[in-house]
């Protein structure tokens, strides 16, 4: 069976949908499954033994471009897919499958797209409360109607990352093989929000060094600036311990070195969702976001949060735009929780 994903074009969605392709394969173990998402996506979809290969989707997020979906769909035709599974709940990501001439076409309802897919069904949010268990409910063919109908437990994102790899970009990036590494990834997609404040991130920073640890910030070029406010935040003599990352590597760079770390401290972000799937132990912090329908999908996770509900604010009222919330979470506590972490994993040690 030769099965399309039409791919979610956000990180922390695009590791949620691996929990699809583990199930698709549970279920139709000799089945070949392409993904079509954005060329960013590759170095993910790369790690995921699931996937045959990653298909690049060249329009971007939110163009409509009919014509040229069109061409794409036909495309596809002489690949003979048998199967679509389209994951963006928009009218627009049920094109190319459907000009692609795909026999079995299956998705949610979302925007009305009656006749794009012929395997359709009817999303009850309050049945499926988690994101992940919309995706992973697709892949049986008998359509389920509420989360408990799921198979237990769920297959879980799963990234695979080998130990060479670790040691030779560990030493691209000059990483100090004397120390064992802390990842943080200080960013967040939708302003400061639901950032942890830099000076708490540098607090934790500073008692992790002084616990022994090299402490490495994660992230896009543009949450350098917050990586390099955690950094001049920090005492002098403990900056050379801490490096901030932020800009210089390409997101499979991230994701091995992330590989390469005995922990993760992260904001709600994509690279928790990648942390996570690499089965490190993590601290996320949550404020006005929710864990509720996007949690960290590990057991070696651990949510700090201390308000609940979801409150829709890009930028709080306190300094720099942070969130109360947020601001109420102490070093000490995020500490406690880490320390805990590390002497519960499994690991004999750190990869180092």
């Amino acid at each position: 069976m030769k099965i399309l994903v039409i791919g979610p074009s956000w990180v922390g969605d695009m590791m949620m949908s691996q929990s699809l392709y583990r199930t698709l394969k549970a279920e139709h173990p000799d089945a070949v499954i392409d993904v079509m998402a954005p060329a960013w996506c590759r170095p993910l979809l790369s790690r995921m033994p699931e996937v045959n290969q990653a298909l690049a989707m060249p329009l971007g997020h939110g163009a409509l471009e009919i014509g040229e979906r069109r061409r794409l769909g036909k495309a596809l035709r002489a690949s003979g897919y048998d199967r679509a599974y389209v994951l963006p709940n928009s009218f627009k990501s049920a094109l190319v499958p459907f000009f692609a001439g795909i026999k079995r076409r299956v998705g949610w309802r979302g925007e009305m797209r009656y006749g794009l897919l012929n395997d359709l069904r009817k999303l009850d949010k309050a049945a499926f409360p988690l994101m992940v268990e919309r995706y992973v409910a697709l892949g049986y063919d008998t359509p389920v109607v509420s989360a408990q109908q799921l198979p237990q437990p769920l297959l879980w994102p799963q990234l695979s990352v080998d130990d060479q790899e670790k040691i030779e970009t560990a030493a691209q990036f000059q990483l100090s093989a004397d120390r064992p590494i802390i990842g943080f990834c200080p960013g967040a997609e939708f302003g400061p929000a639901k950032r942890w404040p830099h000076y708490h991130y540098a607090a934790l920073a500073q008692q992790l060094i002084n616990d022994g640890y090299q402490v490495v910030l994660f992230g896009s070029a543009k949450d350098r600036p917050t990586g390099d406010e955690i950094i001049a935040a920090l005492p002098d003599d403990l900056h050379s311990h801490c490096r901030n990352l932020a800009g210089d590597t390409q997101l499979e760079q991230a994701v091995i070195l992330l590989a390469h770390c005995c922990a993760v401290v992260s904001n709600d972000s994509g690279l928790m969702h990648i942390a996570a799937a690499l089965n490190r132990p993590l601290v996320a912090l949550y404020g006005p976001s929710s864990p509720d329908f996007t949690p960290p999908l590990a057991k070696q996770a651990r949510i700090i949060r201390l308000i609940t509900g979801y409150h829709k604010v890009r930028k709080g009222d306190a300094g720099h735009g942070y969130h109360q919330s947020l601001i109420d979470i102490q070093p000490a506590r995020v500490h406690q929780e880490l320390t805990g972490l590390l002497s519960q994993s499994q690991e004999v040690r750190c990869t180092s």
